[in-house]
C-alpha cells in the first residue's frame, strides 16, 4: 500500500473567505456609521416650522363680516373679520352720557374731554399694533433674518406711534385741566372717564386685524357666527419667520452646537440642497410620563431595547426668508445633515454625497 497525502492543489472552501470579507465590511460600516453620527449627524425627521398663532377677538359678539379667504396673505393691520358693533356703540354712548352728566354736575364742559379721550384710545390701539410688529422685526434683526434698514424703519414707526400717543395724552390732560384744579382730580370724573375709555377700547376691538405680515389658513368663520372673547377664531402663520426642526438622537448631539453649518433637503423642492445653520438645541422634551394621584405611573415595556430619545434642533436657512424655498409649507418634511465636525472632513463629504443622491431620488416619492 502506498501512503496518500493531501495534495496542495486541493481547492479551499470559498465560503470562509466570503464570510471574512462580509464581517470586515460590516465592521467598517459600523465604525463609519458611529463616526458619522458624531461628526455629520443626519436625520430625515425634519419638519418645516413657523410661528402659528390662534387669532382670538378681545370681545365677544356676532361676526358681521369676514374680510379674508382661506390661505390669504395679509399685511400688518389688515382687517380679518368684524364683530357686530351695535352693543359697543351703545356702551360708548352710555359712557359718554355718564361722563357728560358727571362733568355738568360740577358745572363744567365735557365735550373737549370726550374728544380727547377718544383720541387717546385710538392712539393707544395703534401703538399696540405697531409695538407688536416692531418687536417681531427687531428679533429677526438680531438673528440676521431682517436687514438693518428694516429694523431702523420699525424703530421709526414705533417712535412715531409713541409720539402720537404722548400728544393725545397731553391734549387729554389739557382738557382735564380746563375743568379746574379741583375738578380735574374729582373721583367721579376719573371713574366716568375710565368707563368711557374702556367702552371705546371695546368698540375698537370689534375689528380684528392681522398682527403682522403672514397667512391666514383654516378659515371657517362665517357671518352670523358668534365668537367668544379669547376663543380662537382664525389660524395665522407668520410669513416672515420659518425654520426647520430636526429630531436628533441624544448620542448624535455630542459635538453639535449653535452655528454649525447644515445641508437641508426639502421634499417640496426635490433635487436642490439648501445651506443652513444650527440656531439652537432644545433644552428638554416631554418623556410622556403620566401622573396619577400625585405619583408617577410605571410604564412597563416588552421591548428588548428602550428606543432612543430625540431632541429637537432648530436650523435656519442661510440668507433668511429671501432664500427660503417658497413651495415649502409648515409641517413639510425635510432631510438634514449637520456638519458638527466641519465640512472639510471626509465623513462630511460622504454624508453630503449621500444626501445629494437622496435629493435625486426624492423626485420619485
Amino acid at each position: 500500500m502506498t501512503d496518500q497525502t493531501p495534495s496542495d492543489d486541493t481547492p479551499r472552501n470559498p465560503a470562509r473567505a466570503i464570510a471574512l470579507v462580509v464581517v470586515a465590511v460590516l465592521l467598517v460600516l459600523t465604525v463609519l456609521y458611529a463616526l458619522s453620527d458624531r461628526i455629520a449627524p443626519s436625520s430625515s425627521r425634519g419638519i418645516v416650522s413657523a410661528h402659528v398663532v390662534q387669532i382670538a377677538p378681545r370681545v365677544s359678539g356676532e361676526v358681521t363680516q369676514v374680510m379674508v379667504k382661506d390661505d390669504a396673505v395679509v399685511q400688518a393691520g389688515d382687517p380679518l373679520f368684524s364683530i357686530d358693533t351695535r352693543p359697543f356703540d351703545l356702551a360708548v354712548a352710555q359712557a359718554e352720557a355718564n361722563l357728560t352728566s358727571t362733568v355738568q354736575g360740577i358745572d363744567a364742559s365735557a365735550a373737549s374731554l370726550v374728544a380727547a379721550q377718544a383720541a387717546v384710545t385710538q392712539a393707544r390701539t395703534a401703538l399696540d399694533t405697531t409695538r407688536n410688529e416692531t418687536d417681531r422685526i427687531l428679533r429677526l434683526e438680531e438673528r440676521g433674518v431682517a436687514s438693518a434698514a428694516q429694523g431702523d424703519a420699525a424703530r421709526g414707526q414705533l417712535a412715531d406711534a409713541e409720539a402720537r400717543l404722548a400728544t393725545a395724552k397731553a391734549q387729554l390732560e389739557s382738557a382735564r385741566r380746563q375743568l379746574g384744579p379741583q375738578n380735574a382730580e374729582n373721583p367721579a370724573i376719573l371713574a366716568a372717564q375710565a368707563g368711557l375709555e374702556r367702552a371705546q377700547y371695546d368698540l375698537a376691538s370689534t375689528m380684528v386685524r392681522a398682527p403682522h405680515y403672514g397667512v391666514v389658513t383654516n378659515v371657517s368663520l362665517s357671518s352670523g357666527q358668534f365668537v367668544g372673547a379669547g376663543n380662537p377664531a382664525l389660524t395665522f402663520i407668520d410669513a416672515d419667520t420659518a425654520w426647520v426642526t430636526v429630531d436628533l438622537r441624544e448620542n448624535q448631539l455630542q459635538a453639535v452646537k449653535a452655528g454649525d453649518p447644515a445641508n437641508l433637503l426639502f421634499d417640496a423642492v426635490p433635487g436642490k440642497i439648501f445651506k443652513g445653520r444650527v440656531q439652537s438645541i432644545a433644552w428638554g422634551i416631554n418623556p410622556g410620563r403620566n401622573v396619577q394621584g400625585g405619583l408617577v405611573v410605571n410604564q412597563p415595556t416588552n421591548r428588548w431595547f428602550e428606543p432612543a430619545r430625540r431632541i429637537p434642533v432648530r436650523i435656519e436657512v442661510e440668507g433668511g426668508m429671501d432664500a427660503w424655498p417658497r413651495p415649502a409649507r409648515v409641517g413639510g418634511k425635510v432631510h438634514a445633515v449637520v456638519f458638527a465636525g466641519g465640512e472639510g472632513h471626509p465623513l462630511a463629504w460622504i454624508a453630503a454625497t449621500l444626501q445629494r443622491i437622496r435629493s435625486v431620488t426624492s423626485y420619485l416619492h
